[in-house]
């Protein structure tokens, strides 16, 4: 069977509590994954941990550093395109063309997703049962360990009203955990991604749909995270109302 390299884009602000041990379980899972950890000039230290981190870790994590807060759409835009500029060297003649990457995965830094689920979302990305797969914490209910019930019902009808809004028939539109062929990323990218925050995630998912390529869903288990402060704030809510409006909008009216 040919090899599949995996990229894992991890976005950091102030996770020095969880990233070292999230990037050891990740290692532990397959050889073929690879860490890019995008750090937003966390004032932990969360970098210095990962750099150490890097002098041992045999080529298979990255970081990308960059000069503040900057967001969590952005934070993926720098990861993805940080991923497609590796490019794929054979037989020292470096192949322009192609990513070194095959899969992209997006992961929370806080273990709130369990990083034993990208060998499952992995499985269908590499037999071509899907070009999209959404860890979902609502296809087989509610799945969700230790969130407040007013945190839960602002994901499950932010979900529901996103799926409304775009006709994506995808339970867990906000979902962050997601993993990729490398073919939507670069397609995606091509079309621009407009969104910085809670939307990001709706809008890559809408976009894929747009795109025709195939989405699938598979459960989950979220677990809140038990080290660290949530970077959740109310200013998600107008953009998911309002933008996705927009998109939606947008979409109808101009071809994407």
């Amino acid at each position: 069977m040919p090899i599949i390299r995996s990229l894992v884009i991890i976005p950091t602000y102030n996770e020095s509590e969880n990233i070292i041990d999230l990037i050891n379980e990740i290692f532990l899972l397959d050889d073929n994954l690879h860490i890019l950890v995008v750090d937003d000039n966390s004032k932990d230290k969360t970098s210095n941990l990962v750099e150490e981190k890097i002098k041992v870790s045999n080529n298979r994590l990255f970081i990308l550093k960059r000069k503040s807060k900057l967001g969590l759409g952005s934070a993926y835009s720098d990861g993805f395109k940080w991923a497609l500029s590796q490019n794929l060297i054979s037989n020292g003649i470096t192949l322009n063309q192609n990513s070194k990457y095959e899969i992209i995965f997006t992961i929370d830094a806080d273990f709130s997703h369990n990083p034993r689920d990208l060998l499952r979302m992995k499985v269908f990305l590499a037999k071509d049962a899907a070009d999209v797969v959404i860890g979902s914490r609502y296809i087989t209910g509610v799945n969700v360990i230790n969130w407040p019930i007013q945190r839960v019902l602002l994901s499950y009808f932010g979900s529901l009203y996103a799926r409304i809004v775009t006709r994506v028939p995808i339970m867990d539109l906000t979902s962050g955990f997601v993993g990729y062929k490398i073919s939507v990323i670069r397609n995606i990218l091509k079309k621009g991604i407009e969104f910085n925050g809670y939307a990001f995630q709706i809008e890559m998912k809408f976009k894929a749909h747009l795109l025709g390529y195939n989405l699938y869903e598979i459960p989950i288990i979220f677990t809140d995270r038990v080290k660290g402060n949530s970077k959740m704030n109310k200013s998600i809510i107008p953009e998911a109302i309002f933008g996705i409006l927009k998109m939606k909008f947008k979409s109808i009216f101009f071809k994407i």
